[in-house]
């Protein structure tokens, strides 16, 4: 091999190398534009206190209430709990307990309406026999409302009162005290 020839070569490497390198750097740049694009294009609307709480309606699946759907702006006059959970999310189990305990006592002032998310109603409805629920449980089959309100972590809970109006949003598990301290917050 002559010495043009080897230079030849280290030139073509030399080429392939920044051909490769301006490639992998154009993909990277475009999926960070892309990135800045989907993230500036999202609905901003984010529920918080102080705004009315969007109306839905839903399919109550809980065999202990006699209602066969829940509209929201039916409740108006109670304070509403409005919780998002799903059977799959150890959370959202947890504080159930909690939820049946005070239900008993505030149910004439306060509605607990519990949105569950998963697929499977069996599945729910197995959950509710579990853990003797006797709140209104309802089923968001396709995440509409889940969709609606933009709940990112389960569980969330949004506490609405009796105007309607959202007086606070809650991610995470909620302990009986904090959730009795948001009852007496949203009670009429």
């Amino acid at each position: 091999m002559s010495l043009e020839e080897a230079r030849h070569k280290k030139r073509n490497k030399i080429k392939r190398r920044f051909y490769y390198r301006t490639a992998v750097l154009l993909l990277l740049v475009g999926a960070v534009i892309f990135a800045l694009v989907a993230n500036l294009n999202q609905e901003k609307e984010i529920y918080r206190a102080g705004d009315p709480a969007p109306d839905f309606e839903l399919a109550q699946i809980n065999p202990h209430n006699e209602l066969e759907s829940i509209r929201l702006s039916e409740l108006q006059g109670k304070g509403v709990m409005l919780n998002f959970w799903g059977t799959f999310c150890p959370p959202c189990e947890a504080e159930m307990p909690f939820m049946e305990s005070l239900y008993p006592e505030y149910k004439d002032d306060i509605e607990i309406v519990a949105v569950n998310l998963d697929n499977s109603e069996v599945v729910i409805d197995r959950f509710i026999e579990k853990h003797g629920l006797t709140f209104p449980v309802v089923h968001d089959k396709n995440n509409d409302v889940l969709d609606l309100y933009k709940v990112k972590p389960l569980p969330s809970t949004f506490f609405i009162n009796a105007d309607g109006e959202i007086v606070e949003k809650v991610e995470g598990a909620l302990t009986l005290e904090k959730l009795e301290e948001y009852f007496k917050k949203i009670q009429p």
